[in-house]
């Protein structure tokens, strides 16, 4: 038998780091199997859906790289086949039509609750026949069992038994027509031919009404896999409508998808002790069995670390990549300066994000003309002027720019000058770079360029002589 997963994400916001940590579990079951995993768009509840949410779906999926093999299928294409089965099950008495208005349901809930009971429909129309109220709104609902049990199991949690009793007999199609969530599912996880729905914990109330609906179709039951939840910062339930955990939030934020992805695979499953893992060690050997049953905790530094990792430990061709989209999203024209594969070379070590790199690597794209007043008034002063002039010279006299042509054409400058790096390095570190943290000097006057780095010196020549006192703030 084939093993067909799915991720069924609802489009009432963008993908986060739940459903995406459900998407990657369902993705390495169906890839370790040789398997098919589907994308299905579940649409149904239109008040909720939102198209521009569906396309942040698919583009964050496409950025992570889980590729589906169907789909993506959407529940709103699929209305005239869950209205045939509906009217198949009502043929059949699977199903029946329920007459009862707002007000009776209102009371009877306030009844039962009143009375200890749990709330749930009484079956009052279960066994009516309304003609003379047919053009009244109804209801359509599936006939649970009424006594018996479900079980099923968890391939996380073991056996989990409901009994019927318990369940009330759930509409599957409202007044207005439109057939309700747990009913699309099923139809849908029927027609794909699901074998495994690996999902989050919250389902696990819907799963004996589903099996029901599935038992009265006379379809397979998929094995089912429901995964803990994950807390956030303050031991809470992370929200799906948060955009703090957004998969988009944190690609804006200079995550890559390899550590995106190595840090949601750790959130429930381990291997030993290992944190490490590429995409097809992750396929190789994750299993459901190895799913811990209780609930993860986010963990920032841990996920800032395993950035940091892959920034300095992927090709680093393929980082610039990803770098080169954070720079277009912050309107840097990444053209004119190094190159990029030099910036993570030189940057990467320093930090771990892409928007770290970018927020202290600006200098050498950017032109500034201004110093900060109180910067330029402590490291720009007359004492720094001969050594200036001096490196102005010899760095001005240079053919070929390379890291070690301008290293030996600093120090040489210093030598001749009869001072110290310690003594003359913030002052060119702020001259160069108008700030002063940065990488060490040589790489900053190298990958800031010739050009750049003359023209800056001049900038602080100017100041320090006087000749242009508007030049800084």
């Amino acid at each position: 038998m084939e093993v067909r997963t799915r991720f069924a994400p609802s489009p009432s916001g963008s993908l986060h780091l739940g459903s995406a940590r459900t998407a990657l579990y369902s993705w390495l079951f169906a890839r370790k199997y040789y398997g098919k995993f589907l994308l299905r768009i579940e649409d149904s509840d239109a008040f909720r859906s939102v198209k521009e949410n569906v396309d942040k779906i698919i583009n964050e999926l496409k950025w992570l790289k889980l590729d589906w093999d169907e789909g993506p299928y959407f529940q709103t294409a699929r209305l005239d086949r869950y209205n045939a089965v509906i009217k198949s099950m009502l043929k059949n008495g699977t199903a029946y039509r329920c007459y009862c208005s707002k007000d009776r349901l209102q009371i009877l809930r306030k009844e039962q609750i009143a009375a200890g009971k749990k709330p749930k429909y009484d079956g009052y129309c279960r066994d009516k026949y309304f003609r003379s109220f047919s053009d009244l709104p109804f209801v359509v609902r599936f006939r649970n069992p009424d006594c018996g049990v479900v079980i099923f199991d968890d391939e996380i949690r073991g056996s989990i038994v409901f009994n019927n009793n318990e369940l009330d007999d759930l509409v599957i199609c409202r007044s207005n027509g439109a057939p309700t969530y747990n009913f699309c599912v099923v139809v849908d996880d029927m027609d794909m031919q699901i074998t495994h729905v690996i999902r989050g914990e919250d389902h696990i109330s819907n799963t004996p009404r589903q099996v029901n609906i599935l038992k009265a179709l006379n379809a397979s039951i998929p094995k089912y896999a429901h995964l803990s939840i994950i807390l956030g910062f303050h031991g809470k339930k992370l929200s799906k409508r948060c955009d703090d955990f957004s998969i988009m939030n944190y690609r804006e934020m200079g995550f890559l998808p390899e550590a995106i992805l190595n840090f949601l695979v750790r959130l429930g499953w381990s291997c030993g002790d290992q944190e490490l893992f590429t995409i097809s060690e992750m396929q190789n050997i994750f299993s459901l069995e190895s799913v811990n049953s209780a609930s993860s905790t986010f963990n920032f530094e841990k996920l800032m670390w395993l950035n940091g990792h892959y920034i300095n430990h992927l090709p680093v061709d393929y980082v610039a990549s990803h770098l080169a989209w954070y720079m277009q999203r912050r309107d840097i024209d990444y053209t004119t300066g190094p190159k990029l594969v030099d910036i993570i070379k030189f940057f990467g070590k320093r930090y771990k994000t892409l928007k770290d790199i970018v927020d202290h690597c600006g200098y050498c794209y950017c032109d500034f003309y201004e110093y900060d007043h109180k910067l330029a008034k402590k490291y720009l002063s007359g004492e720094i002027k001969n050594f200036f002039q001096i490196l102005r010279l010899r760095l001005g006299s240079l053919n070929i720019w390379t890291y070690n042509v301008v290293y030996s054409s600093l120090f040489s400058a210093i030598s001749e000058c009869h001072v110290d790096i310690k003594q003359i390095g913030m002052s060119l570190r702020v001259a160069i770079t108008g700030v002063t943290q940065s990488p060490e000097l040589v790489t900053v006057l190298y990958i800031c360029g010739q050009v750049r780095v003359l023209r800056r010196l001049d900038m602080a020549l100017n100041y320090i002589a006087g000749n242009n006192n508007d030049i800084f703030v």
